[in-house]
């Protein structure tokens, strides 16, 4: 890093802190803070959600995956998710804005009172709460791996410096600063993306035809749709997941539909984050996929992504990718901060703490900012011991991919009449026994990588739909109402 890097990375901090202030006026009540007023408007919701939707693992976890794999990650993990962010806006997404409209909520769990009962709602929002702390801190782990790459910063120093800007801003600002970063860090990224593509095709010596000929010069199973672990099997259960994921399991994914004005504005959001996802990708990944043509054998590929840009990239443009990587982190987990904040906020401290009902929209507000301060604490110290839970790759991918569809499946699929007879017994069922065939895929060693990761959400589906059949929730008039009237509006 030269003195014109860390001026750019210093000028991407000022625009942070720019964007902090800037949304502190338009915050008035917990509402702005959490849902932006629900007046996002779609390009603004759908870059957001594309943005949110990954973090500094893409250039760390995945970039090691890339230099070993190769092609196989753009069409497990892009095109995996631009499908399911696809049918996420045709079916789930207007659902999503509709509920705010007609019931002014604030967090994606707050309708789960009114689908199921209070102890369906608590489980999933303390469940959901806790994985997210692992999630989050192992992106911010992510991020200091990238640091330390670039500047030598400790791995302790660098989850410091990351969560501590996360925590500023955001407990500033609330959703309108995420996301306004958001847009600022995609077009960031725009530039340096585009930078690192323009220049390993000119190393590469071939012209544009670098992208075709490039493969020939790798292992031949680096240029496969599939590639041993990653297997279609595997790609099909990361579909299944990646779909309850990002049509609001995770929910800071449903936060951007949820403060989009209309049901029509939510889906539009979508098909724009699903279009990004098959498109940019191509783009993002490629100097990951010609890592292993200038970086032979490496110990650990995490890094490959990291070495590329140090040895390729001049002065000043190195300073733009950090600042581009480290904004693509701070995007994700400043929203799952946001968001996290607002379930605690709505769902969990007024059922511990009662007269939490009755607090006036100034305390509210500043309970809001409280628990963002608190949720994100909490995950800078889970970063500072990734270690333990088998790095970034693990948080991420074992844990947080495997426990998100006992959390997720009744909470999307309860946005659905289809799945009306399954009431709140189904969705406490489906829950347990996913939790229980998580903990049994870890106590077991004979477990696949595609098994591992489905497993709990291939059970967690199969008891929500059958239980639901066998033992049909006594639904209430208030959730038959909710149902009917989100079906009819979003024809």
């Amino acid at each position: 890093m030269q003195l014109i890097d860390w001026i750019v990375l210093a000028m991407y901090f000022l625009v942070l802190v720019v964007i902090g202030l800037t949304a502190y006026r338009k915050v008035k009540n917990s509402a702005d803070f959490f849902t932006a007023g629900g007046k996002l408007p779609w390009w603004l919701s759908g870059v957001s959600h594309h943005v949110s939707g990954y973090s500094g693992a893409v250039f760390v976890a995945y970039a090691g995956i890339a230099y070993t794999h190769g092609f196989t990650l753009y069409i497990w993990w892009a095109c995996g998710v631009g499908l399911a962010t696809l049918m996420a806006a045709m079916w789930v997404a207007p659902r999503w804005a509709k509920l705010r409209i007609k019931t002014g909520i604030q967090s994606p769990t707050e309708y789960l009172l009114a689908r199921y009962n209070l102890t369906t709602q608590q489980i999933i929002a303390w469940s959901g709460a806790i994985i997210k702390v692992f999630d989050v801190g192992g992106k911010l782990a992510a991020i200091a791996v990238l640091l330390n790459v670039f500047t030598g910063t400790s791995l302790t120093v660098g989850i410091l410096l990351a969560g501590g800007v996360s925590l500023v801003y955001i407990t500033i600002g609330g959703l309108w600063a995420d996301v306004w970063n958001d847009f600022a860090q995609f077009m960031i990224q725009l530039v340096a993306g585009l930078t690192m593509f323009v220049m390993i095709l000119g190393k590469l010596g071939d012209g544009f035809s670098g992208v075709f000929t490039l493969w020939h010069r790798l292992p031949e199973a680096n240029s496969h749709l599939f590639n041993d672990p990653y297997t279609p099997a595997f790609a099909l259960a990361m579909l299944v997941i990646d779909f309850f994921s990002y049509s609001g399991g995770t929910w800071n994914l449903a936060t951007r539909f949820i403060s989009s004005s209309s049901g029509g504005e939510a889906r539009k959001a979508g098909i724009l984050s699903s279009v990004l996802y098959f498109v940019w990708p191509l783009i993002l990944l490629f100097p990951m996929f010609a890592a292993p043509l200038f970086f032979k054998d490496m110990v650990d590929p995490t890094l490959s992504y990291g070495m590329m840009a140090i040895k390729f990239l001049p002065a000043g443009l190195l300073g733009l990718v950090l600042a581009s990587m480290f904004a693509n982190t701070l995007s994700m987990t400043s929203s799952d901060s946001n968001t996290v904040s607002a379930v605690i906020t709505r769902d969990i401290l007024p059922v511990v703490f009662h007269r939490v009902r009755k607090f006036t929209p100034k305390q509210s507000l500043i309970m809001a900012r409280i628990t963002t301060f608190s949720f994100t604490l909490f995950t800078i110290i889970v970063a500072m011991n990734a270690r333990h839970f088998g790095g970034v790759f693990g948080l991420i991918v074992s844990w947080f991919a495997s426990l998100l569809g006992p959390i997720a499946i009744p909470m999307i699929l309860g946005l659905l009449p289809v799945f009306k007879r399954s009431g709140s017994t189904a969705a406490i069922v489906s829950i347990l026994g996913g939790l229980l065939a998580f903990v049994v895929t870890k106590l077991l060693p004979d477990f696949s990588l595609a098994g591992e990761v489905a497993t709990p959400m291939l059970t967690s589906l199969v008891l929500y739909v059958v239980t639901g059949f066998l033992v049909p929730g006594d639904e209430s008039a208030k959730a038959d109402e909710l149902l009917s009237a989100l079906n009819d509006e979003t024809k």
